[in-house]
């Protein structure tokens, strides 16, 4: 029985360090070359070719390399009853926490300005120095509440929306398409932390964004499945939007000559608001590995018909 990794273009490295580290009898191939086909009875993928998995009949086993399971879902040939299971890491959490906290304060702060200010030589001290937020989290799973529960702590209103109803502490949470206009009218800062799924894909856009508070500042920390860019730049321009703070888009790298880059209104990473650690990551899927093998219960299974 052996493990295969799929991840073109990915520096491996690092990962079969911690395989060895986790076990250093694992017997770890990295794809095109994987040996005799019919010994990998686990692939741990990112971003894998369409298709590839299909070439080993004795595969009992994908892991995911991060939290999200999108580029495993998407394979039109996905092989028909293998589990799929993804990372679940509080080092996750706290990037991913951490960059929506830092994504609120620049825009409570008014950090666009000062840097516009800062450009024109401008000594400007507006009054007040804050704008007031409110702030929504669509997606209000595990990472969605550490982000709601640090938000709060620092003193501003959260509500939370997810397709189940959820309980937190001090935070309003609504759920399901019945309550989505009830939740945009609370809010006046939106972000986004929502699973990519069939149903989730494009949900940025320009209705969703109509039945916003006007002037609703965007932050997507999620997946560029979620956006439509140019509905995006369309409600900024038109005072929809008060303004977007971007982790992700819908084709990655984002084009060079894309006109989103030089918006004064946005603010642009390069998908990194949480990058999985593969000292972190490895271990659980060697327990996982281990338990297949042993036929115990595997831990965070995914449900291929809800997409997370």
């Amino acid at each position: 029985m052996s493990i295969v990794i799929i991840a073109p273009n990915k520096d491996l490295s690092q990962w079969i360090r911690e395989f060895n580290k986790a076990d250093k009898n694992l017997d770890v191939r990295i794809w095109p070359e994987a040996g005799d086909q019919s010994e990998i009875t686990c692939a741990v993928v990112w971003g894998h070719p369409a298709g590839s998995l299909t070439a080993f009949p004795n595969l009992k086993l994908i892991c995911s390399m991060g939290a999200g399971v999108d580029h495993v879902l998407k394979d039109p040939e996905l092989p028909d009853g293998v589990p799929v299971v993804r990372i679940v890491d509080d080092g996750l959490s706290f990037s991913m926490s951490n960059y929506v906290v830092s994504a609120v304060m620049y825009h409570h702060r008014r950090f666009d300005k000062y840097l516009a200010d800062k450009k024109a030589h401008i000594w400007d001290q507006p009054s007040p120095p804050e704008v007031d937020c409110r702030i929504g989290i669509m997606g209000f799973g595990v990472l969605g509440q550490d982000a709601g529960r640090k938000l709060k702590a620092l003193g501003f209103d959260v509500f939370g929306y997810a397709n189940s109803r959820k309980t937190v502490d001090g935070i309003q949470c609504f759920d399901g398409e019945s309550e989505l206009s009830a939740f945009l009218r609370e809010i006046n800062v939106l972000v986004c932390l929502l699973p990519a799924t069939a149903e989730t894909k494009g949900v940025l856009n320009k209705k969703l964004f109509e039945g916003m508070n006007r002037g609703t500042y965007l932050i997507n920390a999620a997946r560029g499945h979620h956006q439509v860019t140019d509905d995006i730049i369309e409600a900024i321009d038109n005072g929809t939007l008060s303004g977007a703070f971007l982790d992700v888009f819908e084709k990655e790298p984002l084009q060079t000559d894309h006109p989103i880059w030089g918006h004064p209104k946005v603010f642009i990473t390069p998908h990194i608001a949480s990058i999985t650690n593969p000292g972190a990551a490895a271990p659980q899927i060697v327990a996982n590995y281990k338990a297949m093998k042993e036929g115990q219960p595997l831990k965070n299974t995914i449900d291929r018909d809800r997409g997370y």
